[in-house]
């Protein structure tokens, strides 16, 4: 019993150093926006590699979970006499909670862990010790390009997704189901209001913010892992929870900004 104890106070300081040490290295990656010199090109190339290197993966997944809503949708409407107000359904189903958490958990995907395991292996092959005797601020020179990128990168994302959602399920409603396009049109454009755009807004923005966060926090503390693997292993295991974490947290603060926002 007392082993069992010892093992749960153990987990219990552990997971309270992780939730300080996430927080300073928060606090010093937005102190760091902040302040001068801003450096443009890493920023610019790295909105490249997580914006532009994810359309074609976020606009496929868009339009085909916009048509998969659209013909849910006609399904379920039709039962109650009212395929008229489809077109609303897709819009605020995308723009309040799908568009967000699925483009999220997509650039978590594809190029959160990639971040991850980049500052993984930099710290393993001791580049950022390097950067730190060199007087060169590993935050402001790997880190804030990627913060910087990420908060304009996700909500462009979800924003494109948004279009390619509507699209796919116009495509289902109306060319597939023979729902009238002015039906469809009216009732999009009757149904959504700001407050929709807003909360979708704000969601991808928070998203992005969790996406960089988690990740690249994970790969820069690589060395205090409690599992003790420094190397290839070290960050394989790493960069899966960073994945795990940065997706629960997405579902999670989507809960709970659903609830506030509603």
């Amino acid at each position: 019993m007392l082993g069992k104890i010892e093992k749960l106070g153990d987990s219990t300081l552990y997971s309270l150093a992780q939730a300080g040490t996430l927080g300073i290295f928060l606090a010093a990656c937005l102190w760091r926006m902040v302040t001068p010199p801003l450096r443009v090109f890493p920023i610019v190339r790295q909105i490249h590699f997580i914006g532009v290197r994810s359309l074609f993966v976020i606009v496929v997944a868009g339009a085909f979970t916009g048509m998969v809503l659209a013909l849910q949708g006609y399904y379920s409407l039709d039962q109650l006499g009212s395929t008229n107000l489809l077109g609303s359904l897709v819009a605020i189903g995308l723009l309040r909670e799908l568009a967000p958490v699925l483009t999220a958990l997509l650039v978590i995907g594809r190029a959160g862990s990639a971040m991850c395991a980049e500052i993984g292996i930099m710290r393993i092959s001791e580049q950022i010790d390097a950067l730190e005797c060199m007087a060169i601020d590993p935050f402001r020179y790997v880190m804030t390009p990627k913060f910087f990128a990420c908060l304009v990168a996700v909500p462009t994302l979800t924003a494109i997704f948004d279009i390619a959602g509507i699209g796919g399920g116009y495509l289902v409603a109306v060319k597939v189901f023979a729902v009238p396009e002015s039906a469809f049109m009216n009732s999009m454009h009757n149904g959504v209001v700001w407050a929709d755009v807003r909360m979708g807004l704000v969601k991808s923005v928070l998203f992005g913010l969790l996406v960089v966060w988690i990740c690249t926090a994970k790969g820069f503390y690589l060395h205090l892992d409690r599992h003790g693997a420094f190397g290839a292993e070290g960050v394989s295991r790493v960069a899966t929870n960073a994945v795990v974490m940065a997706s629960l947290s997405i579902l999670f603060a989507d809960y709970i900004l659903s609830a506030i926002m509603m």
